[in-house]
């Protein structure tokens, strides 16, 4: 079953065919309304359901919209509102959702919730955000790059600033797959998850783990962060001293250079993590990766539903 659970088990030649998918049907949709279905509607009579149990912006819109645009529908629930809830195991949840639907999207706290729903549904399941991992908003991030520079990512180098998260982790297992260069600027005591820092190198990627901002976006072609207290989290005055020189502000920028692009995946807290004068300046991509979401996630339905 073609689940979308993590960069690294969809593969090099998977998640190039989601990119390229991605590209050809942005560019193919060019001066339409964006509730208009896309000409050959290949997800008509599909319906994806969508369990929320973190709130959402970007991922509960671009999911649906990217099943309209398909031709297809959606059940939006949270996971509050169904017998999970109640203390319904995930594996039951599975098997029934498995013969009402033809694909889930669950956007969870703990990633063993997720890998539970995979394990016990025979349709495609799509991680739309995990403790671990974001796979989706890589892919995104990814796609905005190569639209802004006509470039492949192959080869290039991106710099990561601040916390070891989930969006980092991702983004280690997209450099180590898709050949990239990359830097994680983090502060001692917040590192990637240490698992995934590993399978990376033992596959060959080309990543650095540094303790200074400075060095980390020397030359990058993408600096990249996000907010430094996760949903959930407890916002700590320690953390947030910590992340401090990790701030991604014009001073910084400079050190990349004029030619970086600057992304980060929102909600952003200005002034934390990142100026005003940075995500609205003129090398902030931010708003075209926000409305990429839609596109890489028509993809991705795509590819689990063996329509690419």
């Amino acid at each position: 079953m073609p689940h979308f659970l993590d960069l690294a088990t969809v593969g090099r030649a998977g998640l190039r065919a989601i990119l390229d998918a991605a590209h050809a049907r942005k560019a193919a949709r060019t001066g339409w309304t964006r509730g208009r279905p896309d000409a050959d509607a290949p997800l008509a009579d599909h319906t994806l359901a969508m369990i929320f149990e973190k709130p959402s912006t970007r991922t509960r819109f671009s999911f649906d919209m990217a099943m309209r645009q398909l031709g297809g529908t959606t059940i939006v629930t949270s996971a509050g509102e169904m017998q999970l809830g109640r203390g319904e195991t995930i594996a039951d949840t599975a098997r029934v959702l498995a013969r009402l639907v033809d694909a889930i999207m669950l956007r969870t706290n703990s990633h063993e919730t997720l890998e539970g729903l995979a394990e016990y549904a025979d349709i495609p399941v799509i991680n739309g955000l995990t403790d671990i991992s974001h796979p989706c908003q890589i892919l995104a991030d990814i796609l905005t790059f190569e639209e802004r520079t006509g470039k492949p990512v192959e080869g290039s180098c991106w710099a990561w600033l601040g916390d070891g998260n989930n969006m980092a982790n991702s983004l280690i297992e997209a450099a180590s797959v898709l050949g990239f260069d990359l830097r994680l600027g983090v502060p001692h005591g917040y590192d990637p998850d240490q698992a995934v820092m590993a399978t990376a190198c033992a596959r060959g990627g080309s990543i650095d783990l540094l303790r200074a901002a400075a060095p980390t976006v020397e030359g990058a072609d993408v600096v990249i962060t996000d907010t430094w207290v996760s949903m959930g989290q407890a916002d700590s005055k320690e953390k947030l001293g910590a992340m401090m020189p990790f701030q991604v502000n014009a001073a910084l920028m400079a050190k990349a250079g004029d030619q970086a692009l600057f992304l980060h995946c929102l909600p952003a807290h200005r002034g934390e993590e990142v100026t005003d004068a940075v995500i609205d300046g003129p090398q902030s991509a931010v708003w075209d990766e926000a409305e990429n979401r839609l596109h890489i996630q028509k993809a991705i339905l795509l590819w689990c539903l063996g329509k690419l």
